[in-house]
């Protein structure tokens, strides 16, 4: 630390007690009273260097030769006034960053400028912080710490201000350009030319390049007012939100110690190389609380910018230690506007309420995910798409919204085991989730599927209307396979699986077919060129051949899978006419689809695995018996 000695005399202070003696061989005519502290001293040498010191002589020694006087307030208190009497006897003392506040506002305060002497205290003091501590970075820091005592006197000298605005512009140049003295906050020595330094030689060496984050954990060491003027001043030189959010990240971590708690091992972001030091003695909640509500206000608004999994870790504190309600909203709206680079582990957030209703705080992922498509629909994000042979079609921006829903998905599969978890809030969240944005319902059916097996209590309506929420033309064969044998859903959903997979299955057939027409109708178009290319077409005829006996198999496989369409068929018209039911169509609306009774004729191809289709139609005949009595001409 850099310092300026002042002075030439001996220190002729002596301390006894709560009090300073002046021991210069001449007795004491002043007693100057700061704080709890006494200072025996002598009349001219005070008010020879300061004005206020002159008045207060001058009225307390009218016909009295020793006098008595009380300075109102001085900044720094009796420490402070120790230098200052020292300085004003001109005894050796030294001005650091540590002091130079304290001392330049006690001078302002006593008024010690050059019309009480050449050099006074005032211009001393101004030339040490402007000349040394405000050009180097740890100085500028320490000086501004400092002014946390004083904060009314070094605002009103521009001091706090022009600490900040010294570290601010150190820290916005980039430290690769100078090495020192921006290097000197903690690495090794370095000479101007930017070599490294042993012993003062220089030798050659070139340090390594320091990240825009070097000075993170310093700013953590102010306090909260002074460290918010700092951001403040550092927004409006148009420093980079990123390294903004990245200290504000830093500053959280220190303070708010159930954000490190879930801090993870292998977290890379820049931040965490430095790690926050842990504090002795953790703030009190309430400090905490305020900490968290002033984070909120000073993180940059914008998608991206701060970590998702950090805005989890406050929005959790923020619910631990009862944060404001706006607070907790904004938080909110945060992670909504970037859920998509949430994980499930983010979103499984304890239930803090007293209640404890669910184990899981449903109703506040269903806010995160009202503010995700809000978003989304200003953005231009949710425009219809469709699912053709797997592939997406939409918009560009679907990706996100389709990644969200995924993420929903997993996030109902893990909470439907709660039995607390009603029905309604379980429909609620999986109802917000567009449809087009669910390629795939293989992970809605899963987490149905859960929670059906969890609350086993559920009425057959209740089922139903549960197992509406899923659209069954949008499951994989091995999801219809595990739903045509689940006993779990209701027989009405599982004719629904199997008859959407039948009609999958003849879509694909139909492509086959047109394959091979494609084939044929190539061979006919290049028979002009078989002279030059015999090997090539010998090749065609035999896997043209190949494909027939493929197609022949197909088509077996189709009479077997139509004959037990047709046993299924006939055994269900049985079902509706006991039911009083007569007609197929009647049937086919019960079900909840619309489907022509062609469908099973022997004319129309469709494709089914051979050691599934008898299976399945067994599983329902024998559901059908189970369900007979619940089972109802309703709709």
């Amino acid at each position: 630390m850099a310092c300026m000695k002042l002075g030439s005399k001996t220190d002729a202070f002596q301390r006894q007690g709560q009090a300073w003696f002046c021991t210069t061989g001449l007795p004491s005519d002043s007693v100057v009273e700061v704080g709890e502290m006494s200072f025996h001293l002598h009349k001219f040498p005070l008010l020879s260097r300061s004005g206020v010191m002159e008045r207060l002589i001058a009225e307390a020694s009218e016909g009295e030769e020793k006098c008595s006087i009380c300075p109102p307030d001085i900044p720094g208190g009796a420490k402070t006034f120790e230098l200052v009497a020292k300085f004003c006897y001109g005894v050796k003392l030294e001005l650091t960053a540590s002091n130079v506040v304290y001392l330049r506002c006690a001078a302002e305060h006593l008024e010690m400028t050059e019309e009480y002497g050449e050099g006074n205290l005032i211009t001393q003091t101004e030339t040490f912080l402007n000349q040394v501590v405000l050009r180097n970075w740890k100085d500028s820091l320490r000086a501004l710490q400092t002014c946390d005592d004083i904060i009314f006197y070094a605002d009103e000298l521009n001091i706090t201000k022009r600490c900040i605005e010294s570290l601010v512009t150190k820290a916005s140049t980039d430290p690769n350009l100078f090495g020192w003295p921006i290097m000197e906050h903690g690495g090794p020595m370095q000479s101007p030319g930017g070599s490294l330094l042993w012993n003062g030689i220089s030798t050659g060496a070139r340090p390594k390049n320091i990240s825009s984050d070097w000075w993170y954990d310093d700013a953590s060491t102010l306090s909260l007012p002074l460290y918010k003027r700092l951001i403040a001043v550092m927004e409006s030189r148009g420093i980079r939100e990123e390294i903004i959010a990245g200290s504000l990240t830093f500053y959280a971590k220190k303070y708010l110690p159930g954000l490190n708690r879930r801090h993870g091992a292998n977290d890379s972001n820049s931040s965490a190389r430095h790690g926050p030091v842990a504090l002795g003695t953790p703030p009190s909640e309430e400090d905490q609380k305020v900490l968290l509500e002033e984070i909120d206000k000073l993180l940059p608004f914008q998608k991206g910018v701060v970590p998702t999994k950090f805005l989890f870790g406050l929005l959790r504190t923020a619910m631990i230690l009862r944060a404001s309600p706006s607070c907790i909203s904004n938080l909110e709206k945060r992670i909504g506007m970037q859920l998509d680079q949430a994980t499930l582990e983010d979103l499984l957030m304890p239930n803090f309420s007293y209640s404890m209703e669910t184990l899981y705080n449903v109703d506040c992922v269903q806010r995160i995910l009202e503010h995700f498509l809000a978003m989304d629909q200003i953005t231009g994000g949710a425009s219809p798409c469709s699912v053709d042979d797997g592939q997406i079609i939409g918009s560009p921006s679907l990706t996100p919204i389709t990644m969200v829903a995924k993420l929903i998905d997993g996030y109902l599969a893990e909470v439907a085991p709660d039995v607390n978890l009603k029905l309604p809030k379980f429909q609620a969240l999986a109802a917000s989730v567009p449809d087009y944005s669910r390629p795939l319902d293989d992970g809605l059916y899963r987490a149905i599927d859960i929670y059906l097996k969890s609350h086993p209590w559920l009425s057959e309506s209740d089922r139903e209307q549960l197992c509406r929420l899923m659209d069954c033309q949008k499951l994989s064969l091995e999801a219809c396979t595990h739903a045509a044998q689940n006993e779990r859903l209701p027989l009405r959903i599982v004719v629904q699986v199997l008859f959407f997979e039948q009609l999958q299955l003849r879509t694909s057939i139909a492509g086959c077919f047109l394959v091979s027409d494609n084939l044929e109708g190539s061979r006919q178009l290049r028979s002009g060129f078989a002279g030059s290319t015999e090997g090539g077409w010998a090749s065609a005829v035999r896997e043209n051949q190949v494909l027939k006996v493929g197609m022949d198999n197909m088509r077996m496989r189709v009479v077997e899978l139509e004959k037990e369409c047709s046993n299924m068929r006939q055994e269900i018209e049985k079902l509706g006419r006991v039911k009083g039911s007569s007609t197929w169509g009647n049937v086919s609306k019960k079900f909840g689809f619309k489907l022509k009774s062609q469908m099973c004729s022997a004319q129309e191809g469709s494709v089914s695995k051979q050691n599934s289709g008898s299976g399945k139609i067994e599983k329902v005949k024998h559901r059908q018996g189970k369900h007979k009595k619940n089972s109802s001409p309703d709709e």
